[in-house]
């Protein structure tokens, strides 16, 4: 299948430098008309350079003046230098020693932008060890403080087609993650249901229920109370025990005084 190079990059590129429309942008980079127009707002594909169609054989300016001067027109890409998508093979990244040093600062990105990515992903995009990216994301590595978060593909190491499809596997491997623990704990709570009806345990009743037996039958909440004491004889018992009897004793001061 063919594609537009860095199709995102080329649309920044288009925005930034020709007057055509969102929507012959759009077409021609396979975006949403909805996409570019955020392109142009900055709200997209902050931080991707640029990528020019011309010099990379995907389009000519005789081409672009064209569909500028029609509205109407959709651009149409160069067949004689058309590239085809090249499928990377399993082995590893091969990174120029110029780019070696940015490494660290595509795999501060993607652990910061793109969470659900795993390490042997980001490994495979970047061409770089699980220790260096297990340094930089629990902040060990030697060169943290120099560390500046930027987009792979604006450092050339890796491509907008890898990007996409693996943050496109991540996610769509943490769907079906998610689904497969909802359906364990569903199961969970099922056989919970049919181990408590089994043993015979009463299931929990609402507060209505409990409300309608006690009103069927006022016996369990309403007794007979009339052998107990009233509570004042009660107190008042309680305080005559209490009070000591007077001491017909002599006092100190009467045989003193005398």
């Amino acid at each position: 299948m063919t594609e537009v190079l860095m199709p995102k990059a080329t649309a920044v590129w288009l925005v930034d430098n020709t007057t055509l429309t969102f929507d012959q942008i759009a077409i021609f980079c396979n975006l949403h008309a909805l996409e570019v127009q955020g392109i142009a707002d900055g709200e997209v594909a902050a931080g991707i350079k640029g990528l020019n169609p011309i010099t990379t054989g995907q389009l000519s300016q005789e081409e672009i003046d064209r569909c500028t001067n029609d509205t109407e027109q959709h651009l149409k890409r160069l067949d004689a230098r058309l590239r085809d998508t090249q499928r990377r093979s399993k082995g590893p990244r091969y990174t120029p020693l110029s780019r070696r040093q940015d490494r660290p600062n595509a795999i501060a990105w993607l652990v910061r932008y793109h969470p659900e990515l795993k390490d042997a992903q980001i490994s495979k995009l970047v061409g770089t060890t699980k220790q260096t990216i297990s340094a930089v994301r629990n902040r060990t590595h030697w060169n943290i403080s120099n560390i500046t978060p930027q987009d792979p593909v604006t450092l050339g190491l890796s491509s907008q087609v890898d990007l996409d499809s693996a943050v496109q596997k991540a996610q769509e491997k943490l769907q079906k993650q998610q689904i497969k623990a909802e359906k364990e704990m569903a199961k969970r709570r099922a056989k919970n249901l049919t181990a408590a009806a089994g043993s015979g345990q009463p299931s929990a009743q609402s507060s209505d229920t409990l409300t309608s037996t006690y009103q069927n039958k006022p016996d369990l909440v309403e007794s007979d109370n009339s052998d107990e004491p009233d509570s004042e004889n009660s107190y008042g018992e309680l305080v005559q025990k209490a009070i000591p009897e007077e001491d017909d004793s002599p006092k100190a001061e009467d045989v003193f005084t005398n």
